[in-house]
């Protein structure tokens, strides 16, 4: 098994990543708003197994190329093996993104859930934009985690009985100031992509509204509950004392960390496959265009 953490979660990617977005959004965004009408060379930071290149390549123009660079050797081979038997032109890189240098030809360099996991973004987004031509692209789809919290509507529990927003929120930022991993990182970058110098800057929200219907049809049900478990909705917490002393090494006092907890564990407890339950993940696509010096 590897030690590289990601490494051991290609199935949680492979479940997970299709609670965020719907296939015509996606193509309203190739066509409409980035106006991609010839062939374009991607770049994709911390692609995993190569979900963006399987979402974007069929809507993008004949003879475009996707490259990804990520740090896991077997989300790299994963990512060979599935594109193996399609007919695109692509190129995985197995290296340390905040190490290996990346030639600057590529038409869009982009990311999905990578930003948030690196303790040195900026130094990534600088990364990002030198790998771009001149009038090249930069495209970030990051999380907003204290919008994503707020975007859950539980039939027959109030939201505060199992979401406490403004705990969550101290955590978020207490973790961002301790280690650089900001959760919240979604919506500070367009202020860093105009800050570093991209044009155009602007930012888009996913459209996707997952809805657990108790009369929708049974197979489509079981995926959509074994997903939103998956993403973290209703998983039991450890045992109280762990949970509370880990909490409160992150920044929450004693009485906010209870709160947390009994907040987690009555969710676990009411979640399952009879629940009604509305969740929007509010994913934010960030974009500029980026001009190179001669």
């Amino acid at each position: 098994m590897s030690d590289y953490y990601w490494d051991n979660q290609i199935d949680y990617l492979r479940n997970t990543r299709w609670l965020y977005y719907n296939d015509d959004y996606l193509e309203f965004l190739v066509q409409r708003v980035w106006k991609i009408n010839k062939p374009v060379k991607i770049i994709d930071y911390g692609c995993g197994y190569g979900y963006l290149g399987l979402k974007l390549l069929p809507m993008l123009p004949e003879g475009s190329t996707y490259a990804g660079v990520d740090k896991g050797a077997e989300l790299i081979n994963k990512a060979k093996e599935v594109f193996t038997k399609l007919p695109y032109q692509t190129e995985f890189i197995e290296a340390d993104i905040e190490d290996v240098m990346i030639e600057c030809k590529y038409d869009i360099a982009m990311c999905h859930a990578f930003l948030l996991h690196m303790n040195e973004p900026i130094s990534i987004l600088k990364k990002m934009m030198q790998s771009v031509v001149n009038d090249g692209r930069i495209i970030c789809f990051e999380p907003h985690w204290i919008a994503n919290m707020a975007n859950y509507s539980f039939h027959g529990l109030e939201q505060s009985q199992v979401i406490q927003l403004g705990i969550l929120q101290k955590l978020f930022e207490a973790d961002a100031s301790q280690n650089g991993k900001d959760g919240n990182i979604g919506m500070k970058i367009p202020v860093l992509l105009s800050q570093l110098g991209a044009k155009n800057v602007d930012c888009k929200v996913s459209d996707k509204v997952n809805f657990m219907d108790q009369n929708m049809e049974i197979r489509y049900k079981d995926r959509l509950y074994q997903s939103l478990r998956e993403e973290g909705i209703g998983q039991a917490p450890s045992a109280k004392n762990e949970v509370m002393n880990s909490l409160m090494d992150r920044g929450l006092t004693a009485g906010e960390a209870e709160l947390q907890y009994e907040a987690e564990l009555l969710l676990s407890q009411q979640f399952n496959e009879n629940s009604w339950l509305t969740y929007a993940p509010n994913m934010k696509i960030s974009f500029g265009t980026i001009t190179q010096l001669k």
